[in-house]
């Protein structure tokens, strides 16, 4: 008999083993499918790999890259509020394309965001970032973000 209760403890201690481990890699699977979800930009504007901005003219790439930006924050479920785009004329920033972008995120948003900007293709650097509590209006903890954003690329020039 005592052997069989042995039998059965060692039994039921590997089986609370593995169903611990079956958690943990659960929780991990979770994580990384959250990741991907929230590095779906990213991953999408890493398949064509170029680390360019693209684009027939300097204009097309500022489009390109005001799209990004936009489309970015939007996912994030952060708002837009206005984009303005530097193309500058001068000779020592040729190819060098600028933008700003007012919108208005979430705090949590906000490091996805970044994130996503600089984490994908085409390479783009966050010049400038400017944030400030929004005025608030709704309840505690919902108040968002003002957020302005100065978001450069290089163009390469027509192919």
């Amino acid at each position: 008999m005592t052997g069989l209760s042995l039998v059965l403890a060692t039994a039921l201690g590997t089986l609370v083993e593995q169903r611990s481990d079956v958690a943990a890699a659960a929780a991990a699977l979770e994580q990384m499918q959250r990741r991907q979800v929230g590095d779906g930009m990213a991953a999408a504007t890493t398949a064509h790999a170029s680390p360019f901005l693209e684009g027939a003219t300097v204009t097309v790439a500022g489009a390109g890259l005001v799209e990004r930006v936009a489309g970015s924050v939007i996912q994030s479920g952060g708002k837009i509020l206005s984009t303005q785009l530097d193309v500058p004329n001068a000779p020592a920033r040729a190819g060098s394309v600028t933008m700003i972008a007012s919108c208005e995120v979430d705090q949590p948003q906000l490091q996805q965001i970044l994130y996503d900007l600089e984490a994908g293709m085409p390479l783009l650097v966050v010049d400038q970032l400017a944030v400030q509590a929004a005025v608030a209006g709704g309840r505690p903890g919902t108040e968002k973000l003002q957020v302005r954003l100065a978001v450069s690329g290089q163009w390469r020039g027509a192919k």
